[in-house]
């Protein structure tokens, strides 16, 4: 999703580029959950082809896994979204960020509710129930039908307005794949970050980091997505204003003149999140979630969080290992930066909005129908079936965000511009 202005491409460009290679990885996933249940992690469908299998101990963890690319979107957005005030610090480029960002994220997500409502009244949602039945796939929902208007009106209200239990909201529910709760969190964490990076030109760089830990841990414990977005906005202050960069090529200071190579503890945090991926894919699915009870029920009780929702998106320990110990380490390497500057990526990037709502309506309305009727021809196997389907949809999805980017996308970038200068008069 769109986290920062593009006016600055030498310095930003590998950022815009992580984030298309983020926008391949969703559609993997919502394609393959969809159409392929067996190959994905924390799938509810288990039996399959053996190659389904091995897809889904293996590559899933780090290609289509649900958990991380959602992670990945919230910690990106906020180690991007504070870099034009990073760059020009006052009050301009705060009011700017601040008023910008609403209109921006309100009109792509508006009309994509809206196209899901019509495609939901005019298709229904019947060839989705017969296609779970027909194929046994029972690791997605069918999306709610929001009954008139009113509750179309209001559900957008409520995904700018909700802080809490993002998963269970209308509109969520309501979309194909129920992965508007995204927006939710990356829009009222957006102001997480505005209001702790003003501090930024007043204090200390030795004192702000003290304070974004004792932040980080704070969140942790309360179980708010905070604790992404904190380490997001530390990264970027470390980037900008502490010379991490000049700072990690001579190494981590151990003792003395003892210095330990920067890429052996990012490694080790990247390892450490992948063991603890790896062990609840395949080994010890039981215990996945055995980490969220260490947090306090925030919203309900003043002990531990017994009670919480395994089907609800968390922000979880082993994400964070992983992510953290990749973005050091991306921040420290010229040449893994080069490799996101690439262009396709790029071109991604400035349209991984415009791709995020688009892929979803496509796969359950193109990408379903087309494999029901080629498995209904028995000169299709099921492997070709979804490869057609693959093709379909990757080439639908494709010129699908270009209209939308081009039509919604961009034109609330420009008005959200022109309104903010218009005001500012």
């Amino acid at each position: 999703m769109r986290g920062f202005s593009s006016h600055s491409p030498s310095e930003q460009g590998y950022l815009l580029g992580l984030r298309g290679f983020l926008v391949i990885q969703s559609f993997l996933w919502v394609f393959l959950q969809t159409l392929v249940p067996v190959a994905v992690k924390d799938s509810a469908n288990v039996s399959g082809p053996t190659y389904e299998k091995m897809l889904r101990r293996t590559l899933s963890v780090l290609f289509w896994n649900k958990s991380l690319i959602y992670s990945s979107f919230i910690f990106l957005s906020a180690r991007t979204i504070c870099i034009p005030y990073l760059q020009n610090p006052g009050k301009t480029a705060v009011a700017s960020a601040v008023f910008r960002r609403g209109l921006r994220l309100w009109f792509p997500t508006a009309v994509a509710l809206a196209v899901a409502k019509i495609l939901s009244a005019t298709l229904g949602t019947a060839y989705i129930d017969q296609y779970k039945q027909e194929t046994g796939n029972v690791s997605f929902d069918v999306p709610y039908t929001l009954p008139n208007a009113l509750a179309y009106f209001n559900s957008v209200f409520n995904l700018f307005w909700t802080n809490n239990r993002f998963f269970e909201q209308a509109g969520n529910t309501a979309f194909p794949t129920q992965t508007l709760w995204i927006v939710s969190v990356i829009y009222s964490q957006s102001y997480t970050v505005y209001l702790t990076m003003v501090i930024i030109p007043y204090t200390r760089n030795s004192w702000r980091v003290k304070a974004y830990i004792g932040f980080i841990i704070s969140a942790w414990w309360v179980q708010s997505w905070a604790w992404y977005s904190i380490t997001g906005l530390l990264l970027a202050d470390a980037v900008t204003n502490m010379r991490y960069r000049e700072s990690a090529k001579h190494g981590l200071k151990i003792w003395r003149s003892i210095r330990c190579p920067i890429w052996i503890p990012c490694i080790l945090l990247m390892v450490a999140g992948l063991v603890m991926q790896f062990l609840w894919t395949d080994w010890r699915p039981r215990y996945e979630n055995k980490e969220l009870l260490a947090h306090t029920g925030l919203y309900y009780s003043g002990g531990l969080n017994t009670r919480f929702n395994a089907n609800e998106p968390q922000a979880r320990d082993d994400d964070y290992l992983l992510l953290l110990g990749f973005y050091l380490l991306l921040e420290w390497s010229d040449l893994l930066r080069k490799v996101f500057e690439t262009p396709l990526l790029a071109y991604l990037g400035r349209r991984s909005l415009s791709w995020f709502f688009v892929q979803s309506l496509i796969i359950y309305t193109v990408g379903i129908k087309l494999y029901m009727n080629l498995s209904m021809q028995k000169s299709f196997s099921v492997r070709a079936s979804r490869s057609i389907c693959l093709v379909v949809c990757v080439a639908t999805t494709v010129l699908g965000a270009e209209v939308f980017h081009r039509l919604v996308e961009y034109p609330s970038q420009v008005f959200a511009r022109v309104f903010f200068d218009w005001i500012r008069e």
